[in-house]
């Protein structure tokens, strides 16, 4: 970190107090930092993947947090790398996901954001300005050797786990199951006997995972143990995809009923399931699958543990602009979407039983008056009435359903 002439008494104490102001973040801050240091183009990967996109969301905190700490005890001397458990778990992440040290230009973004917020806490702690002027000359100069730091810090580790990443029996799964799904030129017995795991059965894939940073990491094996047991019972083929993600393939089609008792001992690990299909097809597809639905459920903010490609193939086609998506359900159910639960449950059964009211109302344990009435006050809350557009109401209450659900 380059050397600069301590600041005078004055400043230090202004430093420390916009520090202390630091260390407790407004709302508004965060998501800022998260939306720019997310939302660029090169940034799509990370975004994409809930894990990945979670891991960056904590070294965001933890980097300003940190920055802000060491101001408080010692306002204006120079910040070390942040070396913490959030951003070497990053660097861990990124390069398991076969990501290189340009993810780290994220970094470059959330500074920008940082100077723009740190300015304006700066702002509001003098009217001097000499000594602001002095106070924003040491603590940007700071930021940006912090940041400087941090990153060829985390880029060192990286390079160490590129290391690490190439021995061992994991290294050899990981680059075989990459050659499959990139419909590599590899044959299927020679894929067979280095991943030990036969590839003409059904296979379903499962993405295995957990956004916890606190969750015991081994709980994610047992759940790979466990998609095995519901299914054939042969033993599962497991890829280390992240500190806090596997790669799943069992044979056959795993009982959705078992896996979630099984779910009851492992809290937050989550699951989604792909399609079952034979073949190298089938497994490559079927983690094309999974993947999907684990994205999607980060995209809907879903915190529902155990979800199948099946049950969300519509949702996914239809959310994958998430601002479209929102534009539809609005424009779709209007005030329905946000009316009670008993009532736009009442439309998303009575659409999913073909407008059949006897079938809906038994569906539901309602009586059919009951329904009826339900109907015909949601049918006040449509823009149009339901019977006019039943696919389009229907395919709004579905993404609606998943947005958020437990």
């Amino acid at each position: 970190m380059p050397l600069w002439k301590p600041p005078s008494p004055r400043v230090r104490e202004l430093i420390r107090r916009g520090a202390e102001t630091a260390l407790d973040p407004r709302p508004e801050w965060l998501a800022e930092l998260d939306a720019a240091t997310l939302s660029s183009q090169a940034q799509q990967a990370v975004a994409a993947d809930p894990v990945l996109a979670a891991g960056m969301r904590r070294t965001n905190r933890s980097n300003l947090l940190f920055w802000a700490a060491s101001n408080v005890r010692a306002p204006g001397e120079p910040v070390p790398a942040n070396e913490g458990e959030a951003p070497l778990a990053i660097a861990r992440d990124l390069v398991r996901r076969g990501l290189d040290e340009t993810a780290l230009d994220a970094y470059r973004v959330g500074q920008g954001v940082a100077v723009r917020v740190w300015t304006q806490i700066a702002c509001s702690l003098t009217d001097d300005t000499e000594d602001l002027r002095e106070l924003l000359d040491v603590s940007l100069r700071s930021i940006s050797a912090f940041v400087d730091d941090t990153v060829a810090a985390i880029a060192a580790r990286m390079h160490v786990e590129r290391g690490e990443l190439t021995r061992g029996t994991h290294a050899e799964r990981r680059e075989v199951v990459a050659l499959l799904l990139d419909g590599a030129p590899i044959t299927r017995q020679r894929a067979q006997a280095r991943l030990g795991y036969a590839l003409d059965p059904t296979h379903t894939a499962a993405v295995v995972w957990t956004d916890d940073p606190d969750a015991d990491l081994h709980r994610l094996d047992r759940a790979a143990d466990a998609l095995a047991a519901a299914a054939d019972g042969a033993p599962p083929l497991s890829v280390i995809a992240g500190a806090a993600t596997r790669w799943v393939w069992v044979h056959g089609r795993p009982d959705t009923d078992r896996i979630r008792d099984a779910l009851e001992a492992l809290p937050a690990v989550r699951v989604a399931l792909g399609s079952a299909a034979p073949g190298v097809d089938g497994f490559r597809r079927g983690h094309l699958d999974a993947l999907t639905t684990q994205r999607m459920l980060a995209r809907l903010s879903s915190t529902r543990r155990l979800t199948s490609y099946d049950e969300v193939e519509l949702v996914a086609l239809l959310t994958q602009d998430t601002e479209h998506a929102d534009r539809f359900v609005t424009r779709v159910l209007g005030d329905l979407a946000a009316a009670p639960a008993e009532i736009t449950e009442a439309v998303r059964v009575f659409t999913a039983e073909q407008c059949n009211a006897s079938r809906a109302a038994a569906r539901l344990f309602v009586h059919r008056n009951t329904l009826l009435r339900r109907l015909a006050h949601a049918d006040r809350l449509l823009p149009l009435p339901l019977a006019s557009r039943p696919l389009d109401v229907a395919a709004a209450l579905e993404v609606l359903r998943w947005r958020g659900r437990d």
